[in-house]
């Protein structure tokens, strides 16, 4: 069984990168005292430790985590990675982004920016297009740190033009166990309380009142 500290040494990193990692795909969640396992992490060979002496909680894993797909990926260790996705690729090249939202970050429609407005008004901590840390080559629409909660608009369940790529998104966000919340065009009359108790439930703190007037 390796440590977070073991394990960085493999990988050139700190401890704590390792560990924030690890938290960012689910597989650790931090408290005021350490490390706690998530049932995630323990599918993938984390077993939860006390320390003898200050009784702070840690993880250790098997050796079999050096080869998932999310560790490989930061650490450089694996061969070629896939091509982007072709459906990845049409909708990025259908929809560039070229809406400019309150805190400077480029969108790629009125739905976007609501939400990315929404989400700075509401003074939450929020990253656009990031890269998901599987194989695949991936972005999210928005990113949530705190809750480690992936937000992806989906559009209009009718319209074709979203069907194939939102479909392989929701797939593949199944397939690593990632915290989703899907935004739909027919969510928006609701929006705002369905909003802050997704983030509530993820233990997002938000800092309301604020309205954001479209």
């Amino acid at each position: 069984m390796l440590t977070s500290a073991e394990i960085g040494k493999l990988l050139n990193l700190s401890p704590r990168a390792v560990n924030m990692h690890l938290a960012n795909v689910g597989m650790l969640t931090h408290t005021s005292e350490g490390w706690i396992v998530t049932s995630h992490g323990k599918s993938n060979g984390g077993i939860q430790q006390t320390h003898p002496q200050t009784g702070y909680p840690y993880v250790v894993w098997s050796e079999e985590l050096l080869e998932h797909p999310s560790v490989k990926n930061l650490a450089g260790r694996t061969s070629t990675p896939e091509p982007v996705c072709k459906k990845e690729q049409k909708f990025r090249t259908l929809f560039p982004a070229t809406l400019r939202a309150i805190d400077g970050h480029y969108v790629r429609s009125k739905a976007e920016l609501w939400i990315d407005n929404w989400l700075y008004g509401a003074k939450v901590v929020h990253a656009y297009e990031m890269k998901v840390p599987i194989d695949q080559e991936m972005y999210a629409d928005f990113y949530l740190p705190d809750g480690r909660l992936y937000v992806e608009y989906m559009g209009s369940k009718d319209d074709p033009r979203f069907a194939d790529h939102k479909k392989s998104k929701i797939e593949m966000y199944n397939k690593h166990k990632l915290r989703l919340f899907e935004i739909h065009d027919e969510n928006f009359e609701n929006l705002e309380e369905e909003f802050a108790q997704v983030l509530m439930d993820s233990g997002i703190r938000t800092h309301f009142p604020f309205m954001y007037e479209t």
